[in-house]
């Protein structure tokens, strides 16, 4: 894992094009890349800034009517000094040395003449940039020693070792299986060994903090310090998960040059998470996915620095998965009792290979509503729905008005807080539908009775503190979604509100008013992934900023985090993959990297690296834009 891909500065990125620019034909070689210092510190961004030129904007055009070629040749310099690279591209190197040869054929249907060839040869120099020493997501500070050294890797004599006074050593399942993950795959690829340059064999890995058969949690330390020179590497860290953070930069930071060597530029990173809470959610109810896509996923996940596994593991179309206390569930609610459903074994797997990965699994089980699944399993939990003064067969939300109800959502809790040994469980309570309890005449009778009148947020209210009530007594924490907020259902102190509402940028207005009443929130109204768009649609979820609401530092410290989520009424195993990556990317760095890192020029340089570093492990990432890379999904 170690050398995912052939690097050869600017061969395999992606390119783009602004069609404005290149239907103007204005020809941009006078526009110089300017050098940035070699140094990344934490208010700064690694772009390679230009004065003026393209933009990452991805108008509708249409298919190519003309071709335009340029050969681009270059190596980038070690002092920061811009040099020249084919009649007309200029960039300087903010990047560790690398060498690099460029070719783009066939630009697009305003891809002719000189200033489109200028266009497109320049946002390929860009993307050269992103070479090795480009980390997906950015690290909080990276510097380069002045002179640019790198030190060759050679898979055949590298190894992975403990450093002397770790707190963990040899025989911590999680640093051995990272361990064999990231090792050289040595008979792979073969690679040549530089007589003139001294290896680098051997990365010792400190860890301060004892501790490795636990699961990460939301306090957990993920901070990292990678240092790399000539004869010495060193990744310390106070946790093992922070560790794996290190480990994950480390497998980006090794490139591979025109000669067949792999190498690691010199460098210092010290870097840490922006936020704790850094997730994606699957639903796997309204499509079945496999347990190896989720495996899948969470290897990805890993690649991206995320952190919680978000397993909206049921919902109104299927009920996979499969209790042991109420076995019916699944016969009854899965669409296929034998085939899709998620067994005691796939469940332990799933939190098992999420661990080693330092990823949490948070199941999500929503109640009230998005119940209808339960209903053949579980006969007398969900209300009969009246037509007039007769039940009309259809069943709506639980039936909160009878003791029934909350025996077996004590029993059913009870299964699950076990099962899942996060502290959190999410309880979902969005979106009920009021209409079925309006109809039923014992419930509108339990409703005067209760003095509520016509308001059903409050019958809502009442199951919901209940079950708040029972999933606190089993020494759970719990999310909900904001609508629980909203309907001023009585809450703990310490209860998340995961904000799910996008409503034109009023998500702003709702993480203002959850946190000024002292909860801590949750972001997933913008980064609804499920939901597509012809052209860059990732450059979208990038520019989210989840602190840009109004309120005070005492708030903005309340926001834990976000998540993407990829909801599956048009998404199964067949799709999963490319539409979640490298779109979920822009909101792994989003929630990793300081809040300086913006530039959309930069982020599409680095993203367009790391897709071609996922496609070298296997990773079916679908395309930014125009281009190719090196190695293309299935051995191409």
């Amino acid at each position: 894992m170690l050398s995912v891909a052939r690097r050869q500065g600017g061969c395999g990125r992606e390119l783009a094009r602004n069609h404005r620019t290149q239907r103007g034909g204005k020809d941009l070689r006078k526009h110089r890349l300017q050098p940035e210092t070699q140094h990344h510190a934490v208010n700064q961004t690694t772009a390679l800034s230009a004065t003026s030129g393209p933009s990452l904007d991805t108008s509708k055009d249409g298919d190519s009517k003309k071709e335009g070629r340029v050969d681009c040749w270059g190596r980038l310099g070690s002092g920061g000094n811009a040099v020249r690279a084919g009649p007309s591209c200029h960039f300087a190197a903010a990047r560790p040395p690398a060498v690099g040869r460029c070719r783009l054929l066939r630009l697009g249907r305003d891809g002719g003449g000189a200033g489109a060839a200028a266009v497109a040869a320049r946002l390929l120099l860009l993307a050269a940039a992103a070479g090795p020493g480009a980390v997906w997501p950015q690290p909080q500070a990276q510097s380069f020693p002045p002179g640019g050294g790198r030190c060759p890797v050679l898979a055949r004599r590298f190894r992975f070792a403990v450093a002397d006074g770790s707190a963990v050593g040899p025989g911590c399942a999680v640093l051995d299986a990272a361990f064999q993950r990231y090792w050289p795959r040595s008979s792979a690829v073969p690679e040549n060994e530089p007589s003139w340059e001294t290896p680098c064999t051997e990365l010792l890995v400190y860890v301060s903090t004892p501790g490795c058969d636990g699961f990460p949690s939301l306090d957990s330390n993920e901070s990292y310090k990678l240092s790399v020179s000539k004869g010495s590497m060193l990744l310390s860290a106070e946790t093992v998960w922070g560790a794996l953070r290190g480990l994950e930069t480390f497998s980006q930071l090794v490139g591979r040059d025109e000669n067949g060597t792999y190498y690691i530029n010199e460098t210092e990173i010290v870097d840490f998470p922006r936020f704790p809470h850094r997730g994606l959610l699957l639903d796997t109810s309204r499509h079945y996915l496999p347990l190896k896509a989720i495996l899948e996923t969470l290897d990805v996940m890993a690649y991206n620095k995320f952190n919680v596994f978000h397993w909206h593991i049921v919902d109104d179309p299927s009920f996979p998965y499969e209790s042991s206390t109420f076995p019916e569930l699944s016969k009854q609610g899965a669409f296929n009792a034998m085939t899709h459903v998620y067994t005691a074994s796939d469940v332990r797997s799933v939190i098992e290979y999420a661990r080693l990965r330092g990823i949490r699994v948070i199941a999500e089980f929503d109640t009230p509503g998005h119940t209808l699944s339960w209903g053949p399993g579980a006969p007398g939990l969900l209300t009969p729905c009246y037509m007039g003064k007769a039940p009309s067969g259809v069943y709506g939300p639980i039936n909160p008005i009878v003791n029934s109800t909350y025996q077996f959502v004590t029993s059913l809790f009870q299964e699950v807080s076990t099962v899942f040994p996060d502290f959190f469980l999410h309880l979902g309570g969005d979106e009920v539908d009021f209409t079925c309890w309006k109809s039923n005449p014992e419930i509108r009778a339990f409703m005067v009775k209760m003095g509520f009148g016509q308001d059903y947020k409050k019958l809502e209210s009442f199951y919901i503190q209940r079950l708040l009530d029972i999933v606190s007594s089993l020494g759970k924490g719990y999310i909900v979604w904001q609508e629980v907020f909203d309907n001023d259902v009585k809450l703990r102190p310490d209860t998340i509100i995961h904000v799910w509402k996008e409503n034109n940028l009023q998500y702003l207005n709702e993480m203002a008013n959850v946190t000024r009443s002292g909860y801590r929130a949750l972001l997933s109204a913008p980064w609804y992934l499920n939901r597509i768009s012809y052209g860059q649609d990732w450059i979208e979820a990038y520019k989210v900023e989840p602190l840009m609401f109004e309120g005070s530092p005492e708030q903005k410290a309340l926001v834990i985090g976000g998540e993407a989520c990829m909801w599956g009424e048009y998404v199964d195993v067949t799709n999963l993959t490319p539409r979640l990556w490298p779109r979920a990317g822009a909101v792994a760095e989003r929630l990793w990297s300081n809040e300086t890192v913006g530039n959309v020029q930069d982020a599409y340089a680095r993203l367009a690296e790391f897709r071609c570093t996922l496609l070298g492990r296997g990773v079916q990432a679908q395309p930014l834009y125009v281009g190719y890379c090196e190695h293309e999904f299935g051995g191409v």
